[in-house]
């Protein structure tokens, strides 16, 4: 079968991928339960930290506690975000309810931006107001989270490392960790200087630790739902490749954009080259696109020769 400008386009838009047309993304049950394991860990210890920061009188503690009971809440989101994620595609949301999980990464990443904004005021406060803290019992507490933490973030870091949502548990669980160890260091430095503003200054610190992968996770939750190219893809650099392609006249329209945590699709609009079958396209274009950005799901929309110019100009 030639070529033939008489084609019509609705004959040979298609999608061309390996698993056929369901767009649904697998939930593993083994992140959930990570997750919630960490989430009775967290919360629980929160609460004991909490009560240690002010018996003690320790900023680094406190600022700690209150963001084990933030990333608490995300973990909560997180496990509801699970949840929300299992349920089957519809015929309105043919993509299922896996974006609740890129909102709920979002909400993650924009809590431990406000919680560093929280612990940099309260810092400044204590620095030009020290208060006495009592360095043995705020060690003991410190030490004790360090465990709690270690752990948790060793059961996240295990589990499934392309889920945006086990990722944004992750951080935070790496966040509280850092300021145990900013609370322990401080300790020290207390019971051997004696010097209180050591606790501030430390808990500054480990804020500005947080913040870079806080942000991260923001940004790349907002590229998502903006349906930006994923990261490594460039649109025009794709539509000159895919011209190039034996059997491909022309190639334009070209879209992409991920569509939850490692899973990427792309339409595109592509007409023959002489003497060659249309319906051959598809599977060319998608392997080709597949091969060269790991894009997962393409739909193909095969046009009559020299229209894709007409519609540039």
């Amino acid at each position: 079968m030639t070529g033939n400008p008489e084609i019509s386009k609705t004959d040979h838009q298609g999608h061309a991928h390996e698993d056929g047309h369901d767009h649904s993304q697998v939930v593993t049950s083994s992140n959930e339960r990570r997750i919630r394991f960490v989430f009775v860990f967290t919360a629980g210890y929160a609460i004991v930290q909490a009560i240690g920061g002010w018996l003690s009188g320790s900023l680094a503690l406190i600022a700690d506690a209150g963001h084990m009971v933030s990333d608490a809440a995300a973990l909560l989101l997180a496990l509801i975000a699970y949840r929300i994620a299992r349920r089957a595609a519809d015929a309105t949301r043919t993509y299922g309810f896996h974006r609740v999980r890129v909102l709920a990464a979002l909400a993650n990443g924009a809590t431990l931006l406000l919680l560093v904004a929280w612990i940099a005021w309260e810092a400044v406060q204590r620095i030009n107001a020290p208060v006495e803290i009592l360095a043995g019992p705020m060690l003991i507490v410190a030490v004790i989270g360090l465990c709690v933490n270690v752990a948790g973030a060793w059961i996240l870091w295990s589990g499934n490392k392309g889920d945006s949502n086990l990722r944004g548990a992750f951080l935070h669980v790496i966040g509280d960790l850092l300021g145990s160890v900013g609370a322990i260091a401080a300790a020290i430095g207390i019971m051997l200087t004696g010097w209180t503003i050591l606790d501030p200054i430390l808990s500054v610190l480990v804020a500005g630790l947080v913040v870079r992968s806080a942000w991260s996770l923001v940004s790349d939750s907002i590229r998502v739902l903006l349906q930006a190219v994923p990261r490594g893809v460039d649109a025009i650099e794709a539509e000159r490749g895919l011209s190039g392609i034996p059997g491909v006249a022309e190639a334009g329209h070209f879209h992409a954009w991920t569509l939850t945590d490692e899973t990427s699709v792309a339409t595109v609009h592509v007409s023959p080259a002489t003497g060659t079958d249309p319906l051959s396209l598809p599977p060319l274009v998608s392997a080709w696109l597949k091969e060269r950005y790991a894009i997962d799901h393409v739909t193909v929309q095969v046009d009559p020769p020299g229209e894709l110019k007409i519609e540039h100009e």
